[in-house]
């Protein structure tokens, strides 16, 4: 168990979602597949030029103003700016989102040693709710409980942990925050809780 002595010593776990659990990319480029699929539908073009533009245009410069870039490449009516963010909330993916296989395999511990497991979800609840659905859990959603921190803390991953603590009777100093691998995300979470970056999970 390579995270025997964290998991003994605390008493739950919060983990963040995207590139937490999974890699969002895996969301993303599917959700761009099926718009590009509706494009080929809807104006008959070629989705396949479509589908690479995108994929190569998030690769390089990631998802923001994505639409507008791909638009303004293939003169895509304005009007579909609905469909390309409606399908951010409510895509059905071809294919289920995987966990990364060393998060998996530290939450299947967690759960062997009967500490508590929860899931905190920045972000558009019903966005995020989507990908939830859509992860392959291999039996772990059975144990996980799920707060979306739009819904309980107006954002705030701190204010979030804080009443995740009161509500369950943790301990602040018990609680280990896996997170994202940013310097800034360390200032979130109060001093007593314990940050651990998924970068660190994910190193073989």
């Amino acid at each position: 168990m390579r995270y025997e002595t964290e998991i003994a010593d605390n008493q739950a776990f919060i983990f963040q979602l995207d590139d937490v659990l999974y890699p969002e990319r895996d969301y993303l480029l599917q959700v761009y597949y099926l718009f590009a699929q509706f494009m080929e539908y809807a104006e008959q073009m070629d989705g396949q030029e479509i589908i690479r533009f995108m994929k190569e245009t998030y690769e390089r410069e990631g998802g923001a103003d994505l639409f507008l870039k791909t638009a303004g490449k293939f003169g895509l009516p304005e009007k579909y700016t609905y469909n390309f963010d409606l399908l951010h909330q409510n895509a059905r993916l071809p294919l289920k989102l995987l966990l990364f296989t060393p998060v998996l395999t530290m939450i299947q511990e967690i759960i062997a040693a009967g500490r508590r497991l929860f899931l905190l979800a920045d972000g558009d609840p019903e966005k995020q709710l989507n990908k939830i659905r859509q992860i392959e859990w291999n039996g772990a959603e059975q144990y996980l409980t799920v707060y979306f921190t739009e819904e309980i803390a107006k954002g705030s991953i701190a204010g979030a942990i804080d009443i995740i603590a009161g509500k369950h009777d943790l301990d602040a100093d018990k609680i280990v925050f896996v997170g994202r691998d940013y310097q800034t995300e360390k200032e979130f979470v109060s001093g007593k809780v314990k940050f651990l970056p998924v970068a660190k999970l994910l190193v073989p």
